[in-house]
Formats: C-alpha cells, structure tokens, sequence
C-alpha cells in the first residue's frame, strides 16, 4: 500500500511540533486520528518512524531520514500544485503565517481581517511564537518579524511603519517614585523584567546621540509575555520596557506614562518574508499585494515585535 499525502504530512506535523497533540491541531483533526495516519504510513513502509513514551515523542533514525528528504521533496510538490492552482487566478487555499506575538496583533487587523473579507475562498492559520523559525522547515508560507531578524535568504516585504519601545509607569508608581533622568538610574528602580524564550533576560536598549547603553535591569518581578508584562506595569508594579504598539491607547488615556523618551529612537520596521524560490500561489500572491497596498497607504498602523 502506497502512503498517502495526509499519512505524510501527519509524520512531518508530529516531527515540526513534538508531539502528537500539537500535531492534530495544526493540522485541524484529533489527536486519534492523527496518530492512525502515522500508524498505517509506518505499517505501510515497514519502519517505525517515531519512539513513543507517555510523556515524549522522538525521531527514529527512520524518522529523521524520512524528515530529511521527503519533508523538502513535499514542499517541491506543493509548491508545484500551488503554481499550477495560480494559474486560475481564484485566490483559494490556506496561508500559514508564523509571528511572534505582538506582530501578530498589528496584522490581525485590518491585513488578516481585511484579506479574508476581499477572498472568501481563502483562510489564514496564524501561528504566534516568540522563538524565531525556520518557515521552510516549519511548513509555514510567510514569517513575520523585525526587518532586521529576517534571514538573508529570503525576500523580504516591508510593511511601512517604523517602530520603537518605550519605557512606561503608571502614574502611581512615579508619584512614589520620581522617573529617571538617565538609563542608568533604573538601577534605583523596580522594573519589570522580560525572560526571552532561550531563557536568557532581556536587557533594555537605549540610544541617544549615536551612543548606545544595554541596561540589565533590577527587578523582583519576571515575565514572559508582553500582555503580562503591560498588565504589571499598568497596576503600578514598577517600570516596563515594551513595544509602543503594545501601550499606545493606555499612552493615550493616562494609565501608563513614558519614561526617558530621548532614548527610546525609531527602529526598523516588520516585514513579510517568503524563500526566494517560492512559486507564489494564487492566494499569497493576493496577500503580499495587499500587504503592499496598505503599507503605501499607512493603513498597517505602527508595528511591534
């Protein structure tokens, strides 16, 4: 019995996400049924492509092999089917997006929101992650990160606005606490500190008059997540360091003040990003020229990481 394209792609699913479960939902079904597609291709090819544990799921050396070289020859087919399908002009099909986070955020609307309305044929699987991937390996068709995070392979696609942090404190922490004149009397202050996902913590970036100061700053408080950290800070917890994005209406509404703002200039912008050797589908095709029309515009809004 021949394997099917569903048994392979169930083996490479499980292989990108580790487990089984991860693997369901990336592809849309159950768990169950996910792990029968891999049980019937490995019946079929007489190997065991995966050691199994309650509590892990590893490659085999068959495994890795398999990943190793049928995972790219199915990304040739697919891209082969997905240049054919483009020749009917009828946007149709799915996009996998990988993003971290925050970028995310600014995309959802209106570029996600907006493409689906225009394409009613099309759908959007938008991934968020705040380690960097690798979108070929990974099974994505477009990343989303800094323009400066984006690998040198791959054609990249501006979506216009610049970005910056900004340090922020609610009103009440700084009335109990007199804001810093300079980076370095954070030292004298709480801050929220951010663990990135390699474990490490982020240091906090400034620049002014083409110096630049790396800050580790104190803190008894540590947070992984951007919403978190914005929570924190917005209760008076102490002083956060964050994408402008990410506070922009509490900015606005006088929960959260900016702190040093001479030291917190531009920086580059997100971008869409795709291989090089890409044959564009219908669909993303209309996608990156969307993409492309709203960043002329200035509808994209400002951007985060």
């Amino acid at each position: 019995m021949d394997p099917s394209l569903g048994e392979i792609e169930a083996v490479l699913a499980v292989a990108r996400r580790g487990s089984f479960r991860a693997g369901a939902i990336e592809r849309g079904v159950s768990a169950t049924a996910l792990s029968h597609q891999v049980a019937r291709l490995e019946g079929a090819m007489g190997v065991r492509l995966f050691n199994r544990t309650t509590r892990s799921v590893a490659l085999t050396e068959a495994g890795r092999v398999f990943v190793e070289r049928v995972g790219p020859a199915l990304g040739e087919l697919r891209d082969g089917l997905e240049g054919v399908q483009a020749q009917g002009g009828v946007p149709s099909g799915v996009i996998r997006i990988n993003a971290a986070l925050s970028g995310a955020r600014e995309l959802l609307s209106p570029l996600v929101l907006g493409f689906l309305a225009r394409h009613p044929a099309m759908q959007v699987d938008l991934v968020t992650e705040g380690r960097l991937v690798d979108i070929v390996a990974d099974g994505f068709d477009l990343g989303v990160r800094v323009a400066t995070l984006v690998p040198r392979d791959m054609i990249a696609v501006p979506l216009g606005h610049k970005q910056r942090h900004v340090a922020v404190a609610a009103p009440a922490y700084l009335a109990a606490h007199p804001a810093p004149a300079s980076p370095a009397e954070l030292h004298a202050h709480a801050c929220i500190r951010v663990r990135l996902p390699d474990r490490s913590l982020y240091r906090w970036r400034f620049e002014r008059d083409g110096g630049v100061v790396m800050v580790d700053v104190p803190g008894r408080l540590t947070l992984d997540e951007g919403s978190l950290v914005r929570q924190a800070a917005v209760a008076g917890a102490g002083i956060a360091y964050l994408f402008e994005g990410e506070v922009r209406r509490d900015l606005a509404d006088g929960r959260l003040v900016a702190v040093l703002p001479d030291w917190t200039p531009e920086l580059p912008g997100l971008c869409l990003y795709y291989p090089s050797r890409r044959h564009l589908s219908a669909g993303l095709n209309a996608f990156l020229a969307m993409a492309r029309e709203q960043a002329r515009s200035g509808a994209a809004g400002a951007v985060a990481l």
